[in-house]
Parts: structure tokens; sequence; C-alpha cells
């Protein structure tokens, strides 16, 4: 019987080339999704002679090469006698090991993961420890700092990039041509012990978007521009006036908002 399964998917990126299907490339956290679940279809339907269509699962947001996540959304459209809990047990049991579906329902037919999401949250995680010490079992997953940068100052410069704005500044993809405006919630900024962290919430965001404003941030609080700068910084809608794209092993989308 044919229904919609939303899921929620939780894997370290370190190894793929992003969430969406990339040319030649089959290391893609949708690629590996998909390929389980059309093959759990043909041996469910091997024997009746039913054809399999290949399986498309549709992802919340598109994350970038190496960027994890603890709660991305996907739907996907299966024809199938399952249960839910034996395909969750199906596609766990052949997923590799850095993958996981935590949770496997049926959802209302309409439901579509990427144009119902409300909001996402995303955090950044930098490590920096003036002994020098190294963050030897989240290396994969946090970026190392040479030195403290300053969080008052990152701080305000984080004020003014909250609220609705035209964030091309912030946009990696130079050939972008639909609107660059997004909305930013919020962005909280903590130090505890060694680990500092930024996270940003808000209802959608551009290309790299998250990783240019944490770069941006941490240029801020190194003194490298000043805190009141942002303003002017939105409005040129330049990409190459921000700072650089923080790398992608410190980010992790942390859950999505219906």
């Amino acid at each position: 019987m044919k229904h919609n399964y939303k899921m929620t998917v939780s894997y370290d990126g370190t190894s793929y080339y992003g969430w969406e299907h990339q040319p030649g490339q089959k290391m893609t956290i949708q690629g590996k999704l998909e390929t389980v679940l059309t093959r759990m279809l043909e041996a469910e339907h091997g024997d009746d002679g039913t054809e399999v269509t290949p399986v498309t699962v549709i992802g919340a947001g598109r994350t970038d090469a190496g960027v994890h996540a603890r709660a991305m959304t996907a739907n996907v459209i299966l024809d199938t006698e399952m249960s839910e809990q034996e395909i969750q047990r199906y596609m766990n049991r052949y997923l590799p090991d850095d993958i996981s579906i935590d949770e496997l329902r049926i959802c209302a037919d309409r439901f579509h993961s990427r144009f119902m999401a409300r909001g996402k949250t995303y955090r950044y995680t930098c490590w920096y420890s003036p002994e020098g010490a190294l963050p030897v079992f989240e290396r994969k997953y946090v970026t190392v700092l040479d030195r403290m940068p300053d969080l008052q100052k990152m701080k305000r410069a984080a004020e003014d990039l909250t609220g609705m704005h035209d964030f091309r500044s912030f946009c990696g993809n130079s050939h972008m041509k639909k609107s660059t405006v997004r909305v930013i919630d919020a962005i909280d900024i903590r130090q505890r012990g060694c680990f500092i962290t930024i996270t940003v919430h808000g209802s959608g965001f551009l290309q790299n978007m998250v990783r240019i404003i944490c770069g941006t941030l941490l240029e801020t609080g190194y003194g490298r521009r000043d805190p009141e700068s942002m303003g002017a910084l939105l409005e040129a809608r330049d990409r190459k006036l921000a700072g650089p794209t923080a790398p992608a092993k410190g980010l992790t989308l942390l859950s999505v908002d219906y």
C-alpha cells in the first residue's frame, strides 16, 4: 500500500559530498537513503512481477559536503506492505554506520519536508585551548581556533544580522538569481570550557550562508572588522566583502521546524 513516510535522519557528514545528489558522485546522504529503499522494495516485490520505480527521498534542506545533521527531516513515498518499524529497521540494518533513521512514520499525503519547513537551527562549534590541547574525540565535528576571539564583539555584530535582510553578501552562489532575502530570528554565541558555539535559527538559508556568517563573526572577534560594519556589509550585497566560509566540519543541522 502506498503511503508518504516522514523520517528523522542523523548523519556524520565527514565522508559525504553533502545531502543532495551530485553528478557522478555516489557518496551523498540522499543517494544512500534512496539506494537502500529501492533495494528494499525490489526485495519485497521481486517475486510478484511488480516493476519498482527508483525511490526519491526529499530532504528539508541541502547540507554541504562535510556538514553533519542531528535531525534532518525527510519524506518519501513508498508502496509497501511493511510496517513503519520494519522499514526503519531495514534501513538501519543496511545503511552505513554513519547514517541513522531515528524516527519513521506515516504522514499526511500532502506533507513535503522541504516546502513545509518553517525554520531550521544550525550550530557551529569551535574549540580553543590556551594550552594547545586538542579535541581528540570531537575532532571531526569542531573547528580548532589558533587564538581566542572576542565574543562580545561577535555578539554585537550578530545583533545586526538578525531580522529580515538581503543576505547576498553571505551567499556562496554567485549566480543566484532568486531572492536572497532571508529572516534570521536569533544568533546565540556561547562559551563552555574550550567549546565556543554559534547557534543560528532562521526561516531558511542560502548556500554556505551559515558558514559565511560564522567566518565573518570570527573575523570580527579577531579584530579584523568592526562589529558595527555588518549593516554596510549587508547593504553592499557583495560576497567578496564578507568573511571566509568557515570549515564545513564545524557545522551541524540541529533541527527543522514545521
